[in-house]
């Protein structure tokens, strides 16, 4: 046998590397360990369709959200930019941070309890929580680009 294998159209040649030298077959991996079977009732957070899940209800809580009103402003609060985080939780339950355009906002005892029952006239929603924050105050750089044309600050 020739130190060299040259196919017949090629213009290089491969070495031939003798039976002695050749390398070792590869290793098969050890069989994993057995994972214990997830149980149904324990919510995945890797499952994609909760995944799905939650970002659905999420987006049906933003529709809920632009049905409510500051009544001093013709712009919905979403549009605002009163609301600061929406948490879909396992379970269903919603929570929400919002703020309002000042402390002293005379909405300020009334405005987060008809967002949680707006947001709780959702089906899917088991409940809903509002979290009044002051941090980071808010401003007009908050609101979208749609609310400020409305109001004509653009």
């Amino acid at each position: 046998m020739s130190d060299e294998y040259r196919y017949p159209n090629s213009v290089g040649s491969l070495p031939v590397i003798p039976e002695d030298r050749k390398p070792p077959e590869p290793r098969t991996p050890a069989e994993p360990a057995p994972q214990p079977m997830p149980d149904a009732s324990v919510p995945n957070e890797s499952d994609p369709t909760r995944f799905v899940h939650r970002k659905l209800i999420e987006g049906k809580v933003i529709e809920a959200l632009q049905k409510v009103y500051d009544p001093e402003i013709p712009v919905n609060i979403y549009e605002l930019g009163l609301i600061y985080e929406i948490t879909v939780n396992e379970d269903d339950t919603v929570q929400i941070k919002m703020t309002l355009t000042a402390p002293a906002c005379p909405v300020a005892g009334s405005l987060p309890g008809e967002v949680e029952r707006q947001v709780e006239t959702i089906p899917e929603v088991k409940s809903a929580s509002v979290e009044l924050v002051w941090d980071p105050p808010w401003s007009r750089d908050r609101m979208s680009e749609a609310a400020q044309l409305q109001l004509g600050l653009m």
